[in-house]
């Protein structure tokens, strides 16, 4: 089901071609072309510094170590894998995937930890502190940036909850700044509309298929009372009223407190399976935001709802290409930013 974008070493082959055969072309095409060439060119190295294999011979013991501390994590508290998805999209969603989001603040440096969206929502920097000096010492030394252990520790979580595997590339860098206001602008909330969803997302080079597919993320893990505290009193038309009914057991209007009250995303918050999508068929999306995915009108997001709700494998397969498509933003390679020795601190 996934469409791809046009494959950019057939675009520099394309018009290659064409100036060697069409020697009538004029000097304002000739100039088009080069430039495309030489963007095509540009494309494919900046993300040809990106390999599932980055590590294999300056660490070959890397990725089993990540594996076994995100395991034993996910052991000790299912919870902890919707954490590192959530950890990952929201570092890649401000300004790429860079491990900005595990900066601390300090007397000198304000990080993203405590901008709007991240702030009591965010949680597992202390595995991420654990994975990282479990792998420095599997490597002898610092090899491994924070931003990969993000993209594993989110891949191994989907795993280890009975989701199928794919292959992150690799090769991060981590970045030596952060952005508490971009975190602020750029993380979608979840009191959007569809069309300020779509929105967010194209501003981030991911389409309504990424969209509709990496929301199902929310497959895992539970959210927050006051996060959709405003669906279950002020929405009926989209909400089933039983399952409205059972949230406002849990969770009290906000002049009563109890916003830090859990609920589950899905039926199913410890496995990673379609039973998301088949709730937001039912009207039982828990935020605003996963029900706007699906409103039984009809339209491609309804579509692919609906497809992904009948077809696991199919979802697990698309989940993992939008990962290393997301996982793929803006990042730092080569000599760019750092790998830093202790994720929470520039060095």
């Amino acid at each position: 089901m996934k469409v791809g974008a046009l494959n950019p070493l057939f675009i520099g082959y394309y018009f290659g071609r064409r100036d060697s055969l069409n020697n009538q072309m004029s000097e304002s095409r000739r100039a088009v072309a080069a430039f495309l060439l030489l963007f095509s060119v540009s494309f494919r190295s900046t993300f040809a510094q990106l390999s599932p294999n980055f590590y294999s011979d300056i660490c070959p013991e890397a990725l089993p170590t990540i594996q076994m501390v995100v395991y034993n994590a996910i052991a000790n508290d299912p919870r902890i894998a919707a954490s590192f998805l959530r950890l990952h999209f929201h570092d890649c969603f401000v300004n790429g995937c860079d491990a900005s989001v595990l900066l601390d603040d300090t007397p000198t440096f304000k990080g993203e930890k405590t901008a709007g969206p991240n702030n009591n929502s965010l949680r597992g920097f202390d595995v991420v502190d654990e994975i990282k000096a479990a792998v420095t010492l599997a490597c002898c030394g610092n090899v491994f940036s924070c931003s990969d252990i993000l993209a594993v520790a989110a891949r191994d979580s989907i795993v280890a909850l009975g989701g199928k595997t794919y292959d992150v590339q690799l090769g991060r860098r981590d970045a030596k700044s952060a952005d508490p206001n971009a975190a602020d602008a750029d993380l979608p909330s979840p009191d959007f509309d569809l069309s300020a969803l779509v929105s967010n997302f194209e501003s981030h080079g991911l389409d309504l298929q990424d969209l509709v597919v990496l929301s199902g993320a929310h497959s895992l893990g539970f959210a927050r009372c006051a996060t959709f505290r405003g669906r279950i009193y002020n929405e009926s038309s989209t909400i089933d009223p039983e399952f409205a009914g059972a949230l406002r057991s849990q969770c009290p209007q906000e002049n009563e407190g109890g916003g830090g009250v859990l609920a589950s995303l899905d039926d199913s918050p410890a496995r990673f399976d379609v039973d998301y999508f088949s709730g937001l068929k039912q009207r039982r999306g828990l935020l605003h935001s996963d029900q706007q995915l699906f409103s039984g009108c009809g339209g491609d997001a309804d579509s692919l709802v609906s497809f992904y709700s009948e077809k696991r494998e199919a979802f697990w397969e698309d989940f993992g290409a939008a990962m290393v498509k997301m996982g793929s933003l803006n990042v730092l390679t080569g000599i760019e930013g750092e790998i830093r020795e202790n994720c929470r601190f520039v060095n």
